[in-house]
């Protein structure tokens, strides 16, 4: 007991508590998917798969993210409002109430837009999103060229290679080693951190992992980064029809999917089959397995450059002689595919058929929207989302528009919960840590911390990328390394960083009494007050009475620990 008579609650005791008062089961959400850790990965490649004539006929959902959320019988679709698009996102934001339950203000959009379309609220984000308007902020945010980003270009550069090109890297590191591959998903975490380019960071994370290659991976320790950076970050926010193309011809996904030793004598049907299956149309198009070996036969003679050429090592190149030729039917693709001379162009007009095939457009609408909006999206705004994608011409920025423009979006509040590694990176941007005397070491940690939560930035080593629903990630293990990483950031103790007192987290807010100081701390970390139920269990944790100056030495320490209380909560779970 305190002198005051409360009792001292242990800080997992609080934050039990939170959950049980009724907050949400989201608190189980943020641990790593059973499996996944080590070499225990249930979808690594290697195995057999089911034979059937056509993949759909093996029953199961079309994507994993679908099969994990409809397995979770506590979650269900977000009600839709009426099916409404607005003109403008400001005009949907404003015209469209909140039905869903949820523990999280309803009454501020911009709120709602920043935990959605970055990578976590930051005081300084919610005030420039409030002063220019949702609109504004959203059309700055899909130019991303126009938008300087001084403090993330400056911890990008703390890791040199991970902007190198592959000859660099090849003549800087030992053969086969994975420092650059390391360099560039660190890298990469620093962007997430610190970028004033949120959404473009936001639209990186969602095609990495859509057109995923593992970083580091099979493959790629010289040109797992040229692979980022040259086709997923250079077409995030373009076509997607680029970005397959682009994909297509990198040598770090052709060695990735084997394609590259795919010739017309022994073929290898493993990009063939993925490029359906996952890039593009997906197992519900209902194609078969003799379009997969059509798909694979197209893809003939796509190769990499060997370290004994012809050519510089690493490098594409388009063989005539390994191309198999002979007419070539997939789905409602057919070509004569009569030369080896002209197997690329072939090849070519194949993945742009695939790219705007309406089969693709509702799979990625789909995962657009799981994204965005609900672990079981409303089927109004994925048929919308459709449409928006075909009438696009496979455009992303319009598609973007669509989903911002659209009353689902901005009714879905409270109805997704941060993956771990979104956890991490948000935490980190909540305490306001910035690049320090070490930003490589304190990067570092950072990932490690992502790693102990199941999803290390870019590393999920099936072709299917990171799942992203809520069911996937329950864990007590996973949820407990949250949990630590909030304490090591309130507390500082990953070196090389630069971090803000705890005490100046409630700078300009009222702080004098100990429930003022929790009420702050609530309010700096999740932008709202906490129900009293919560806000009771953390004054009980501190050992005093709410009414209790806050400057007490006795309940200074107590304070302190508070701030990783809060952000252990249910309020800064939900994304």
């Amino acid at each position: 007991m305190t002198d005051e008579g409360q009792p001292q609650l242990s800080r997992r005791q609080v934050a039990a508590g939170a959950v049980g008062a009724g907050a949400v089961v989201v608190a189980a959400a943020a641990g790593i998917l059973p499996g996944t850790r080590g070499t225990g990965n249930p979808f690594a490649g290697g195995g057999n798969r089911a034979a059937a004539n056509r993949p759909s006929d093996a029953g199961g959902f079309g994507s994993q993210d679908e099969s994990y959320a409809s397995a979770d019988v506590g979650d269900a679709a977000v009600a839709p409002p009426p099916t409404l698009v607005y003109a403008t996102a400001g005009e949907a934001a404003a015209g469209t109430a909140v039905t869903v339950p949820t523990i999280l203000r309803t009454d501020d959009p911009a709120l709602h837009l920043a935990r959605r379309a970055t990578f976590g609220p930051t005081p300084e984000l919610v005030d420039e999103i409030h002063a220019a308007g949702i609109d504004a902020w959203i059309a700055a945010q899909l130019a991303p060229d126009d938008i300087p980003d001084p403090v993330a270009d400056q911890a990008w550069a703390a890791f040199p290679l991970a902007a190198a090109d592959p000859a660099t890297i090849r003549a800087s590191i030992g053969r086969y080693k994975w420092d650059a591959m390391m360099a560039y998903s660190k890298a990469t975490l620093a962007r997430q951190v610190w970028s004033t380019r949120q959404l473009f960071e936001v639209m990186v994370d969602f095609w990495a992992n859509h057109l995923n290659l593992p970083t580091p991976g099979p493959g790629g320790w010289d040109i797992a980064g040229s692979y980022h950076t040259n086709v997923i970050r250079a077409h995030a926010l373009g076509s997607f029809t680029d970005m397959l193309l682009a994909s297509a011809a990198h040598p770090a996904m052709l060695r990735y999917l084997s394609a590259g030793q795919s010739t017309r004598e022994s073929v290898n049907e493993n990009y063939g089959r993925e490029l359906l299956e996952l890039h593009t149309v997906g197992v519900g198009s209902g194609y078969t397995e003799d379009d997969v070996r059509n798909s694979a036969y197209i893809l003939t003679g796509r190769t990499v450059v060997g370290d004994r050429g012809p050519g510089e090592e690493s490098t594409f190149r388009y063989d005539p002689a390994k191309h198999w030729t002979g007419r070539v039917t997939v789905l409602d693709f057919s070509h004569d595919n009569a030369s080896p001379e002209g197997g690329m162009e072939v090849g070519d007009a194949y993945l742009r058929h695939l790219a705007a095939h309406p089969a693709t457009a509702a799979a990625i609408a789909r995962k657009l929207a799981v994204r965005f909006v609900a672990d079981m999206p409303p089927p109004s705004l994925v048929d919308r989302l459709t449409a928006a994608y075909l009438d696009g011409g496979t455009a992303i920025a319009p598609l973007l528009d669509t989903l911002f423009r659209s009353a689902e979006f901005w009714a879905a509040v409270g109805q997704k919960t941060r993956r771990p590694l979104e956890n991490v990176v948000a935490s980190a941007r909540a305490v306001g840590v910035q690049p320090g005397d070490d930003t490589p070491r304190g990067v570092d940690a950072l990932y490690w911390a992502s790693q102990l939560g199941g999803q290390r930035p870019l590393a999920w080593p099936a072709p299917n990328g990171y799942p992203d629903v809520q069911a996937a990630w329950r864990s007590a293990g996973g949820l407990l390394e949250m949990w630590n990483n909030h304490r090591g950031l309130v507390g500082g103790w990953h070196k090389g960083l630069a971090y803000p007192p705890p005490e100046e987290l409630v700078a300009g807010l009222p702080a004098a009494t100990v429930g003022e100081h929790i009420d702050s701390l609530c309010q700096r970390l999740c932008f709202q007050s906490f129900q009293p139920a919560h806000r009771d269990a953390l004054v009980a944790f501190v050992g005093a009475d709410a009414a209790a100056p806050a400057g007490r030495n006795d309940v200074r320490g107590p304070l302190r620990d508070v701030a990783a209380l809060v952000l252990d909560s249910p309020y800064f779970m939900l994304r």
